[in-house]
């Protein structure tokens, strides 16, 4: 069902994937947008090493709730900062592409575990985390990818 990639050769383990989710912050979500258009947009993510999902949280409305109403099929991307070889210009970075199905997480105490889990990759400061979780946790949307494919590949910028 899904293509092999076509750079076998640069491509990473799946152990290396998984490394990319859990320790890369940011990555775009694309799915099926209005008209047909592809709709991708930038997100924070948490990768959960015990069940295998990928989360993420944000608005309860909006074009990306429409759109993956429409449509469960997604695609998320994440691209590591990357590093460069001693006496290189070009850059090496890993990509991970995963392609899976979307759904909302109804689950309220679930949905808080995710908003902190996701809150403490960008900070440790739990006074701020408790106030954010207060103030904001009705208004918030989670979202879970159940991955049905991932794959990964060392790019060389050269």
């Amino acid at each position: 069902m899904f293509r092999e990639m076509r750079r076998f050769r640069q491509q990473i383990t799946a152990e290396e994937c998984i490394e990319v989710l859990v320790n890369e912050k940011r990555g775009v979500l694309s799915m099926l947008g209005d008209d047909g258009y592809p709709y991708g947009i930038p997100l924070n993510h948490l990768y959960c090493e015990e069940d295998g999902n990928i989360y993420f949280h944000g608005a309860k409305e909006g074009h990306k709730i429409d759109s993956i109403l429409r449509c469960d099929k997604v695609c998320y991307t994440v691209f590591e900062e990357g590093y460069r070889r001693e006496g290189e210009w070009s850059l090496n970075a890993r990509s991970v592409v995963v392609f899976g199905r979307i759904s909302l997480v109804e689950d309220e105490e679930k949905k808080e575990k995710i908003c902190t889990a996701l809150g403490r990759k960008f900070t440790d400061d739990s006074e701020y985390l408790e106030k954010e979780l207060k103030d904001n946790i009705e208004r918030v949307m989670c979202l879970m990818i159940k991955p049905e494919h991932i794959t990964g590949k060392l790019v060389n910028e050269s």
